[in-house]
């Protein structure tokens, strides 16, 4: 090891008599706090790639994003990973492309993570994969904000419509959409051990949060002891363990 460059290794001395380096490249996962970028951090202790975080925190007033993650992405959003000269954002495509270029390799169940195009377990975590923030964070992020929107700094005498207003969206429109969804992964959880069938795949990851997100958030929890069931299965994992004490909580108190 190069010990001005930990990340640079020796491979002997070339025939000149010169030593020769080599680099090995860490994946990077840009991880904000209470993120989706948490899936991130799962798969990879999963696979047990090496990886290294560069940690973000979200303004203390707005709950947004800082600036500096839009010197990675343009988007300026999380997860974003760094891998040598790849810079891959969005939670899916990141999850994608880790499996495809770290999974081949992976054992035992693990082997599941991607099944082969045409069988059902494929087109069950391929719904998944889309369904999670295609539909069901759509309701979960407008929950977090209609929850917010009161607590913001605004006249007093305005404090009390924004409550009421905000209380009536989600009682009318918010809520009974995330309960419909949680009983539709509740019935779904009762024929299937993960999201894609009987082995942990690529959906579950891409799933974690949401599912986290929806029992912390949703209405009627008691209702879905399945769903409740599965997201101890996913806690009692150690490599998410493990990405839960490297990456802090996963969602929003």
């Amino acid at each position: 090891m190069n010990p001005r460059h930990p990340n640079v290794f020796s491979t002997g001395l070339a025939p000149s008599g010169s030593r020769r380096w080599i680099m090995l490249f860490m994946i990077t996962v840009h991880h904000l706090e209470t993120s989706r970028s948490q899936r991130v951090l799962w798969l990879l202790e999963e696979l047990g790639v090496l990886y290294e975080i560069q940690r973000y925190q979200r303004d203390p007033k707005t709950r947004l994003a800082p600036a500096a993650l839009k010197a990675i992405h343009p988007l300026g959003k999380s997860p974003v990973i760094t891998d040598g000269d790849e810079t891959v954002a969005e939670s899916g495509a990141i999850l994608e492309y880790l499996v495809e270029r770290y999974g081949a390799q992976a054992p035992g169940e693990l082997a599941h993570l991607q099944s082969a195009p045409g069988t059902a377990q494929h087109r069950q975590s391929r719904f998944w994969m889309h369904y999670a923030e295609g539909s069901l964070m759509n309701w979960l992020v407008m929950k977090l904000v209609f929850v917010t929107i009161p607590t913001q700094p605004m006249p007093f005498f305005v404090r009390p419509i924004a409550r009421k207003l905000c209380a009536q969206v989600q009682a009318k429109l918010i809520d009974p959409n995330i309960v419909t969804a949680m009983a539709f992964m509740e019935t779904h959880l009762g024929s299937h051990v993960w999201f894609a069938g009987e082995h942990l795949s690529i959906a579950d990851f891409q799933m974690s949060f949401a599912v986290e997100a929806a029992l912390a958030r949703g209405v009627e929890v008691a209702r879905f002891p399945r769903l409740a069931a599965y997201k101890a299965r996913m806690r009692a994992r150690p490599a998410y363990q493990r990405a839960v004490t490297k990456g802090g909580p996963v969602v929003m108190s």
